[in-house]
């Protein structure tokens, strides 16, 4: 669903009294979502989350009606609606549409809930008729984190009224009769009533004080998405501890084929993965992943006959939910996996929509060499990027194109190794060729497999990081989006690339998204961590990079990132520490030059400086870093000199220049907007 239309301009008090008793009534729907249009992407999601969980919602402009005005949709939604809530923000409090849809709840009587995801002071009219509403503040990152909990309360709230056991402390449904006609603020009244005791009874949240998600998270909640799953590494039961790249593989293939089902939420790999080999109880990984249920198994290769053994269990009661043995030939491995993709959705109670076996089975191979050269370069993902992993994953998905030249999947993961080679591995004059090989690829995967998100997310990686093409390329992340919304990859790459344009409200809505999907993963904390720098949510991001850090001490640049963040909020003396964080590279040194020039010590940040370029195989290479520096250095011209270099050489860096807080001295500069002009940025 795509929530991106503004309000509109003509629904003002005159307007709404003046239409309102010709306005046709609706349905009741249970929540109305109010939410600035620059707030559309974290609405939607929450839209979704709502809808998933059996909830209805009504949303614009999804749920606007044709040849209907905004104001009479609104006005009509409202009346019918039992609860308003609203997604507090920085964009809803300057909103003269968010307040009136407000005014009109408070005016209706119908309760309000603020999901607050900015650390943002209320205007004196919403502070007026939000002081007695319920608050849910998750202003520190991670909107998505409080879904389970609001699912809750809107759930609890469905009986006609509560009852407070003073003795047990919990709450019990009361049987009420129908009211009758006139006495509908009563029954508002008693929903009121119901969500203040499952806030305080049962969530833990509270009327006119606001607590954290992080609080709440660590306080024993645990109210996952019914349709969520995370895929456990299934055991090798071969005996050839070499033969973990085809279990763990298969596996991976498995989470995607049910990531590809729109209905389910599926924990990413690196999270789920993180438990192979560890003796850790079913609740205590459901706990940690947020989910509901998890599926396991075990797989044995026989030459090309394979026995998979997969079920499927509860987190909540550890009991069994579904079970089945397979044995297949490995040519039919694709079939196998949509076999497996149904049973589990059936079994989750989940919709599958449109064709299971297409969605399961794009891109894929029914070649069993192929598979296994895939698999073998899959195997290497997730590795630290260096010449011997890049060369062998190279090799592998090359092989795998040799078996089966229609292989879309192959082809994706062969331009991201393509990219990776061209950023890090190639000399500066064969660059443009090495993009140019990774273009070919994902075009490739993109014409053989046109619903394949990652492929569309492939490609636009590359016309971004290679070509410098950023309204193709959005045309490609949008792509990617809409076909594999459920994939934490599309959100991160598709999050970084937004952010980078401009974009911030959909970016960090996407990054939050993929976090979820993936909360035990370093990684993905650290490009929220970007998000959030980009986006100038300096805070935000260091959290983000705090989280990335306690996953993994060692992540590559988190620290030298977080310092960056540390030291736009003028933490000079952490962000120091944080900079000079092993394993120092390039990073570090660049991050250092800011900070110690800031604490009046230009010598020692020249010498960082000198450090930062001796790491580079030729000076061009860090040329948008040299502009970076110079400008936080207040040396304007020599800054402009390095910013042209960088346009010269087309340095991937310049993708920041849109959004890059470090550049703002720059901003007003003829040179600058120069430049920025012949980036051609999307708007």
């Amino acid at each position: 669903m795509q929530c991106r239309a503004p309000h509109s301009q003509q629904n003002g008090h005159s307007f709404v009294r003046a239409t309102e008793a010709a306005i046709d009534p609706l349905p009741s729907t249970l929540v109305f979502l109010s939410h600035a249009s620059q707030d559309a992407a974290v609405a939607t999601l929450l839209c979704d989350a709502l809808e998933r969980a059996g909830i209805r919602c009504w949303i614009a402009p999804r749920d606007v009606r044709p040849g209907d005005l905004y104001a009479n949709a609104i006005i009509r939604a409202i009346n019918a609606c039992n609860v308003l809530v609203l997604v507090l923000s920085a964009s809803a409090v300057q909103s003269p549409h968010v307040l009136r849809e407000v005014e009109r709840a408070g005016a209706k009587t119908r309760p309000i809930i603020a999901l607050r995801i900015d650390d943002v002071a209320l205007p004196p009219a919403l502070e007026y008729f939000l002081s007695a509403s319920q608050w849910l503040d998750a202003s520190g990152g991670g909107a998505e984190r409080a879904f389970p909990q609001l699912i809750e309360v809107l759930r609890s709230s469905s009986a006609p009224s509560w009852q407070l056991n003073s003795d047990a402390g919990t709450t019990e449904p009361a049987v009420a009769p129908k009211p009758p006609p006139g006495r509908r603020a009563v029954t508002l009244l008693t929903l009121a009533i119901a969500l203040v005791l499952a806030y305080l009874v049962g969530e833990r949240l509270w009327w006119g004080r606001r607590i954290p998600v992080t609080a709440t998270a660590t306080s024993g909640a645990f109210a996952p998405d019914p349709h969520s799953v995370a895929v456990l590494p299934f055991v090798n039961m071969s005996g050839d501890p070499q033969q973990d790249y085809f279990s763990d593989g298969l596996s991976e293939e498995l989470l995607n084929s049910l990531a590809t089902i729109r209905d389910l939420q599926v924990a990413a790999r690196t999270s789920s993965f993180s438990f192979k080999g560890k003796a850790v109880d079913i609740a205590e990984i459901a706990r940690k992943l947020n989910v509901a249920t998890l599926l396991e198994g075990s797989i044995r290769q026989d030459g090309i006959h394979i026995r998979i053994t997969a079920q499927l269990i509860s987190a909540r009661t550890g009991f069994r939910l579904w079970s089945k043995s397979y044995d297949r030939e490995l040519k039919d491995i694709l079939r196998l996996q949509t076999e497996i993709a149904t049973a589990v959705t059936t079994a989750l109670k989940a919709s599958l929509l449109g064709d299971t076996a297409a969605l399961v089975e794009q891109g894929g191979t029914q070649n069993p060499q192929a598979f296994d050269a895939y698999l073998r370069g899959e195997r290497l993902v997730g590795m630290p990027i260096d010449k011997a992993n890049t060369r062998a994953q190279l090799e592998a998905y090359s092989a795998a194109l040799r078996h089966d030249p229609g292989f879309a999947k192959a082809y994706t993961a062969l331009a991201l190794v393509q990219v990776n080679l061209a950023s890090n591995d190639t000399p500066s004059e064969s660059v443009h060729a090495v993009f140019e090989q990774a273009r070919e690829s994902a075009r490739k995967a993109v014409a053989l497999a046109p619903e394949l998100g990652e492929a569309h997310s492939a490609l636009g990686f590359v016309l971004d990081a290679g070509f410098q093409d950023y309204a193709a390329a959005a045309v490609e992340h949008e792509r990617a989006l809409a076909l594999a919304p459920g994939n934490s990859r599309v959100l991160l790459m598709s999050a970084r690339f937004l952010a980078e344009i401009g974009r911030s409200a959909a970016a960090v809505a996407n990054a939050r998204r993929a976090v979820m999907l993936d909360p035990l993963n370093a990684g993905a904390y650290r490009l929220l961590g970007l998000v959030e720098l980009y986006t100038h949510h300096f805070r935000n991001a260091v959290a983000a990079y705090d989280r990335a850090l306690s996953i993994n001490p060692q992540a590559v640049q988190v620290a030298a990132n977080r310092g960056l963040a540390e030291a736009a909020l003028g933490e000079l003396a952490a962000a120091r520490q944080s900079c000079a964080t092993p394993p120092v590279d390039w990073l570090s040194h660049m991050c250092l030059a800011i900070v110690l020039h800031r604490l009046n010590r230009p010598a020692d940040a020249r010498a960082e400086f000198a450090a930062m370029r001796a790491s580079a195989q030729d000076e061009s290479d860090l040329a948008y870093q040299g502009a970076q520096i110079y400008a936080q250095w207040g040396e304007h011209e020599k800054a402009l000199d390095w910013l042209e270099t960088a346009a010269k050489v087309r340095d991937p860096g310049l993708i920041q220049l849109k959004v890059d807080y470090l550049l703002d001295p720059l901003r007003r500069e003829p040179r600058f907007q120069k430049v920025l002009a012949r980036m051609k940025f999307p708007d």
